[in-house]
């Protein structure tokens, strides 16, 4: 099977650098028109720009493919429904939605403003779902839809110092169960993304051998598995250096109470049993996962890494 996304029309998200950028090449590569939507904002979302998303049209017109550049900010309803309204317009029809806008305002909860916290909810969170309710009604009436919705470590398994980040991107993962089940009938299927990607998002928290392995072309693959007509829905793929999971989330067996047992001195003495696992896998944090990435990717090319 090759996959190939002839006649699709795709918009990407944050596409103007990094990842989004790798996907936007990765979806035009493969045949899709792809609207390269960036607002050019700093990592902490400060400025704008329009010269990184022009850039990477170019790229994909520079090798035969399709593409526009659109400066929505994918918090703003409206500037959203302009976008998709033009590449209607242009195109016929969208397809695919990538969301992989976003921003970072790292700091302890202790030492975060509550504004910090609520600007990266808000653009992880809801520059997720605005786009997403700007094609809904789109993708029911054609009765077709992919979506992949950008999540990470730090939100799966947490992250010191990344409390608005991590809240932020789980609660993709409940975004992207509900719209699953409204959206099955419809063939609109949507799936999560969890990459460990060398970008200007890690630079500084990672040695240069690591970040070198992690590329985000090692990462876009995999998206676009999520992409295809035949592709899953509600999979959260992990990613990074040219590794790939899944991550499930589990319920154990459990156990069940009489009245007369059901107090909280019994549960509690009961909980090892309550947590049973058999041979589930619990990451500790972000980077446990970050590093299991590198150092498979690393043994797979005899790479040695430095302790870490």
């Amino acid at each position: 099977m090759t996959i190939r996304f002839d006649g699709r029309v795709a918009i990407v998200t944050g596409a103007g650098v990094g990842l989004g950028r790798s996907h936007a090449l990765g979806l035009a590569a493969r045949g899709a028109r792809v609207v390269v939507n960036d607002l050019g904002v700093a990592t902490d979302g400060t400025g704008t720009s329009t010269a990184q998303a022009d850039a990477v049209v170019a790229e994909i017109r520079a090798a035969g493919g399709d593409a526009i550049a659109h400066g929505a900010n994918v918090t703003d309803a409206e500037q959203v429904q302009d976008m998709v309204d033009t590449a209607i317009a242009k195109w016929g029809r969208v397809d695919i939605l990538v969301c992989n806008a976003g921003i970072l305002r790292d700091k302890t909860f202790a030492k975060m403003d509550l504004s910090d916290f609520a600007r990266v909810v808000d653009v992880h969170l809801m520059g997720s779902v605005v786009p997403t309710k700007a094609l809904w009604d789109h993708f029911r009436e054609n009765q077709y839809g992919r979506i992949v919705y950008t999540t990470s470590a730090s939100g799966l398994y947490g992250n010191f110092g990344q409390s608005n980040y991590g809240a932020a991107k789980a609660s993709l993962v409940g975004l992207m169960n509900v719209l699953c089940q409204e959206g099955a009938k419809f063939d609109i299927r949507a799936n999560l993304l969890a990459p460990t990607a060398a970008t200007r998002m890690t630079e500084g928290l990672l040695p240069q051998q690591v970040l070198d392995l992690l590329r985000p072309e090692t990462i876009t693959p995999g998206l676009l598995t999520l992409l295809h007509e035949d592709a899953p829905s509600r999979m959260i793929l992990g990613a990074g250096g040219g590794c790939f999971t899944e991550t499930r989330i589990y319920e154990t067996e459990g156990l069940a109470f009489s009245d007369a047992d059901l107090d909280p001195d019994t549960i509690f003495a009961a909980m090892d049993r309550i947590r049973a696992q058999d041979g589930q896998q619990v990451m500790p944090g972000a980077f446990a996962q970050t590093r299991k990435y590198a150092r498979m990717a690393a043994e797979k090319r005899g790479i040695e890494l430095p302790e870490t």
